[in-house]
């Protein structure tokens, strides 16, 4: 397997996970010219999933998947990623130079630490926006902000992966991975169980498209608060690594 330096510009990835985020950024860094290897995915819907934003990419087992990539995407619920990182390990799955990136808000690369004994390349990369699954999610990327944690020698890499998808790479030191994940959190169950709360309370004294009411509203506030968080300044004050 080739080290960064001697990489060309187009990767062979390999995603593990057929979600809503793993086929939408596999669809993202394909348009920017890489080369999808193949898909793990188990359920129906999930082929399903990986079919439609990915059309023709084989569905792989991930022993198999993993041999052939330069890049693998780990986009799996967080409380399954421990594991699988460790049990690829102990098969002897994970290959020198290989680049391993998972999407998982709380975890830097720590959790990639089976991986990196290994001679992997570790980065955690998650997308702060909200995934349908769908290709409405690849507009969205554009602008997005993503949360990059690798080592230092490595930081570029996210980086330019970042933007091939169209995002904004913001670095996040690995100690903070746990309370960027708290903000995350909050800002994603807070705001929908308060459109989920008020559209309830819409429908039930009789309005019929309480969602479509509230639609203004709720993005003209949201939109409020996030321009007071941003100040006069209109700077985010973030440490961007663009």
């Amino acid at each position: 397997m080739a080290s960064p330096q001697q990489r060309s510009g187009r990767l062979g990835i390999g995603i593990i996970g057929a979600g809503r985020v793993g086929p939408v950024l596999g669809a993202a860094l394909a348009g920017a010219g890489h080369a999808i290897v193949g898909v793990s995915a188990v359920s129906d819907a999930s082929r399903d999933r990986a079919e439609a934003m990915l059309p023709g990419a084989p569905i792989l087992e991930i022993p198999q998947l993993i041999e052939r990539s330069e890049l693998v995407l780990l986009a799996v619920p967080s409380a399954e990623l421990g594991a699988l990182v460790e049990g690829l390990a102990n098969a002897g799955a994970w290959q020198a130079g290989q680049l391993v990136i998972h999407t998982a808000a709380q975890y830097g690369i720590g959790v990639l630490a089976p991986a990196l004994a290994a001679g992997a390349i570790p980065l955690a990369i998650h997308p702060a926006m909200s995934f349908t699954g769908s290709s409405i999610d690849i507009a969205r990327l554009a602008g997005a902000y993503f949360a990059v944690t690798a080592p230092a020698p490595v930081q570029p890499i996210g980086q330019a992966l970042v933007v091939e998808m169209g995002g904004e790479p913001v670095i996040v030191a690995e100690r903070d991975r746990a309370a960027y994940a708290d903000a995350i959190e909050t800002a994603t169950t807070f705001s929908s169980s308060i459109v989920d709360q008020a559209t309830g309370i819409l429908g039930g004294i009789g309005f019929g498209s309480p969602g479509r009411f509230l639609a203004p509203l709720v993005r003209s506030s949201v939109e409020n608060a996030l321009q007071r968080a941003v100040g006069p300044e209109d700077s985010l004050g973030l440490p961007l690594g663009s």
